[in-house]
């Protein structure tokens, strides 16, 4: 089921505008996101090509405080989880929220399916920077729980999304430069919707925390420790051990060349998620 619900449309008055010819007048887009499989990475990326903006991982070490004092206008990309931001970008919102609160926003979040209100969550988690909002929209991008058997990973799912995918920024890119306003999200049905998840899904979310396990097939080769945002993982006797500060990325599942890391469900994935 796609996120097909009604959008807020309008033409803002002094919508700024993130061409190269905007940015040669002084104007900074900067565009920051949080991915733990690669679908927000490839959102954020390719839209910070097409429209010209600086663009860094949460996980980069960067002066955020300069970065987002530079900022005229910030875009925001996460996957959503249970129509709930991630943990680890509500705590990088919550970290910055005064300066966070004082930018024009876009807001993109990243769905498997459906969210209801998935972009105007991240907007929530900062009293009075809804009014600030310009532009928020969904994209349906391909699966990447690996290891539940009612979500396969298939290539035909990930090519077609990724041809959506593409035809959906190019869009996005053009309404924002010719001033459209859209918020994806917005309506009464799109929060009915998001209810219907994100009452649940906290418990689920807590449960999480301390899901993370390794079977016999792990060889210790250190790639989930390196590479986990939340440092819950580290070596304990030669075996990786969890910290209960899983954010339910599905990073390390997908990225162990054993197959042997799980979290969430405990059962080991035929097919990994590689990416966009």
């Amino acid at each position: 089921m796609a996120d097909s619900f009604p959008v807020q449309n309008s033409r803002r008055e002094g919508l700024v505008l993130m061409g190269k010819a905007e940015e040669r007048r002084g104007f900074v887009m900067v565009v920051i996101y949080f991915s733990g499989t690669g679908n927000s990475e490839y959102i954020s990326r390719q839209f910070a090509e097409r429209m010209g903006a600086k663009c860094h991982s949460i996980e980069e070490d960067v002066d955020f405080e300069r970065l987002l004092s530079e900022a005229d206008i910030l875009a925001v990309c996460y996957p959503i989880y249970g129509s709930l931001v991630p943990r680890i970008m509500r705590e990088f919102a919550e970290k910055y929220k005064n300066m966070i609160k004082e930018k024009e926003l876009i807001i993109f979040c990243t769905q498997m399916m459906f969210s209801g209100d998935g972009a105007r969550a991240f907007a929530r988690l900062i009293p009075g920077c809804e009014k600030n909002v310009i532009y928020a929209e969904h994209f349906c991008m391909p699966n990447n729980i690996c290891n539940f058997f009612l979500f396969p990973i298939r290539e035909r799912e990930r090519s077609r999304k990724k041809r959506a995918a593409d035809r959906k920024l190019e869009k996005v890119c053009r309404d924002i430069r010719r001033g459209i306003s859209k918020k994806r999200g917005w309506s009464s049905f799109s929060a009915f919707l998001g209810r219907m998840q994100n009452t649940s899904f906290p418990g689920i979310e807590e449960k999480g925390r301390s899901s993370f396990a390794a079977d016999r097939d792990c060889t210790g080769c250190g790639l989930c420790v390196k590479r986990c945002p939340m440092q819950n993982l580290e070596f304990v006797g030669g075996r990786v051990r969890q910290r209960d500060n899983c954010t339910l990325c599905y990073r390390c599942v997908n990225l162990c060349p054993r197959k042997a890391a799980v979290v969430l469900f405990h059962k080991k994935p035929k097919r990994q998620y590689r990416g966009m």
